[in-house]
């Protein structure tokens, strides 16, 4: 539960945090890297909505490139969700996990983390055009800046909220 507050906590801050760069605090590792499924969708509801009103907030759009923009956000998103379910499917494996990694196990965890970023990459890759038809380039390119930026303080947030796999002999 302690995770999951931690976590929570970071994750809100960090989606409604300015968009600038930041050196970030460093965080301690959490001794108990448990969270459920429950606790996970929570915190995945909030910090979608959080990114959906910091966009909102800081990406600046007539109302008619509103009306065409944010029925093609609420497909990328859908389809990002279904990308991030396998994220934080790992994050819940780790969770659950932790400590009784093998080499092996490790190694395929690791795999299947790095497959999620390259698709996300090529999901925004995707879009680019998609967005590009309904904003002008200045705005499609700071679209997925925003979006990108939002993606690295969760995923930074995560991150620092989850112990190094190694650590896990100390357990």
């Amino acid at each position: 539960m302690r995770l999951l507050l931690t976590i929570a906590a970071t994750g809100l801050l960090l989606a409604t945090a300015p968009l600038a760069a930041q050196t970030p605090a460093p965080v301690a590792a959490v001794a108990d890297p448990s969270l459920s499924a429950a606790d996970l969708e929570i915190i995945r509801t909030e910090l979608r909505a959080d990114k959906r009103t910091k966009t909102a907030e800081t990406l600046a759009l007539t109302d008619a490139e509103a009306a065409r923009f944010w029925p093609i956000y609420d497909k990328y998103i859908a389809e990002l969700t279904v990308i991030n379910d396998r994220k934080y499917g790992l994050i819940r494996e780790y969770s659950e996990k932790y400590g009784r990694y093998s080499n092996a196990q490790a190694t395929a965890f690791i795999t299947r983390w790095l497959d999620i970023d390259i698709k996300s990459a090529r999901l925004r890759t995707k879009y680019v055009p998609i967005v590009g038809k309904v904003l002008p380039g200045i705005k499609t390119a700071s679209f997925f800046q925003i979006d990108r930026r939002l993606a690295m303080l969760i995923n930074l947030g995560l991150a620092s909220q989850l112990p190094v796999l190694q650590t896990q002999a100390d357990k």
